[in-house]
């Protein structure tokens, strides 16, 4: 599997942002990735992650309510979640 390399496009903010709007509103990870996927794009879990992760961080910088960056934690548990069944899936294909 080493040798298999995947085929990535970084999404603009647009995309980020419909993204995390999605997450936010209750839909999974993969479901909210799927409509980005459709238009030519793919986003793995970890980007998804990188990107909730540097959101949070500008979140402290600028002083946002306790409760937004609660909101968006909640984002980043998600695609963690998401991304723990995914590896799982994967595991088990292998066998």
């Amino acid at each position: 599997m080493s040798g298999l390399k995947r085929k990535r496009k970084v999404l603009n903010i647009k995309q980020k942002l419909e993204i995390l709007q999605k997450l936010d509103n209750g839909e999974s990870a993969s479901t909210g990735t799927e409509d980005v996927q459709n238009e030519g794009n793919t986003i793995s879990h970890s980007v998804a992650l990188q990107s909730v992760e540097t959101l949070l961080n500008y979140m402290g910088q600028r002083g946002f309510d306790c409760g937004d960056i609660t909101a968006v934690r909640k984002i980043s548990v998600d695609i963690r979640q998401e991304m723990n069944k995914q590896q799982k899936l994967d595991a088990l294909q292998i066998f």
